[in-house]
């Protein structure tokens, strides 16, 4: 029976133990102890209902003390909706208390419409007090002379609350003013105007309002460095010439494919009159043998054609003999 008693006992001290472990983790005394000496009015049942809604009644608790603390008229609903919603409660927390302390005019909506955009809502806060410098890369820039520059700007910016939301980034600004940097560059005459005064630059781009639409405000723009670069225009005029030697090239190449075609052609075409004046000359003494036939040339008329054609070969060879034996005694003469 002792035994009995005793074990019942232990059972009895056991579910005890057990169910003062789920009542302090459905209800954080301690919570709810601080919230009431930092004079925060948060009830037993709200803590129960944030530990069924899986709400870290933690959070919630020692956000609403902060921001109570910090003068901020917020309530345990504001907090757990925008825990719900997937924000960082303390990090709002921390820019909105931040915002008040600079006055800076940044409300609780609008605090949590940035957080939940993705953006550091308390890091924009910080940039807004303490303007953050952008360093750009090198932007390379041809002026009008043919001469390329290379420049690296830095520039200071400031975030804009009113444009977090929905406002471009920081590669939009440097997008914008590497393209504010290579227009200004190209419309300088010379290269030269452009390190002599490298502060034109910086002029030209601020006056473009690079910063509409974006979620900062371009406070300065200045070049820090300049360096000269390669001569882009004769190169370009380099490659322009090459380009036209090898159409010329090409071109004549053409022209002389075209003699060299022509000029067969005619070889071709001597060869084949030539062959038709044998083909003619072939005939004539067809048409003498008909001739014969028909009694139109006699044998005296034509050994009397014989001997002219004789005489004729004669008289050319003798005369080419002369002018022959002319030439070479006047090779004697002048020899001599």
């Amino acid at each position: 029976m002792e035994m009995t008693n005793s074990a019942f006992i232990l059972f009895a001290a056991f579910a005890g133990l057990i169910l003062l472990f789920v009542f302090l983790y459905f209800v954080p005394v301690n919570l709810w102890i601080t919230a009431i000496f930092s004079n925060v009015k948060v009830g037993i049942g709200e803590l129960i209902g944030m530990r069924i809604r899986k709400v870290p009644p933690s959070i919630i608790v020692n956000s609403l003390i902060t921001a109570t603390k910090a003068g901020l008229d917020l309530t345990t609903n504001d907090l757990e909706t925008h825990y719900l919603a997937s924000g960082n409660v303390p990090n709002v927390i921390r820019a909105l208390i931040s915002a008040d302390k600079a006055n800076i005019n940044l409300s609780f909506k609008q605090a949590t419409a940035i957080d939940l955009a993705g953006r550091d809502v308390f890091e924009a806060v910080q940039i807004s007090v303490n303007p953050k410098v952008i360093n750009t890369p090198n932007v390379a820039a041809v002026a009008a002379d043919g001469i390329q520059l290379i420049a690296k700007a830095r520039v200071t910016v400031r975030a804009n609350i009113a444009q977090l939301v929905g406002g471009a980034g920081e590669e939009t600004i440097l997008a914008r003013v590497g393209e504010g940097i290579v227009t200004s560059i190209g419309s300088a005459q010379n290269h030269k105007s452009v390190l002599e005064n490298p502060d034109k630059i910086s002029k030209l781009v601020l006056e473009r309002g690079l910063d509409a639409g974006t979620a900062f405000e371009i406070l300065s723009i200045d070049i820090a460095d300049i360096d000269v670069g390669t001569n882009i225009g004769a190169k370009l005029q380099i490659d322009q010439a090459s380009a036209d030697l090898k159409v010329a090239e090409a071109r004549a190449e053409e022209r002389r494919a075209m003699a060299v075609a022509l000029e067969q052609e005619m070889k071709a075409k001597s060869v084949e009159m030539r062959a038709k004046v044998i083909e003619a000359e072939a005939d004539i003494p067809k048409a003498i043998a008909d001739a014969f036939r028909s009694g139109n040339l006699g044998i005296m008329d034509y050994y009397r054609m014989e001997n002219i054609k004789s005489d004729t070969d004669m008289r050319s060879s003798i005369a080419g003999d002369e002018s022959g034996g002319s030439d070479s005694s006047k090779g004697k003469l002048t020899d001599k």
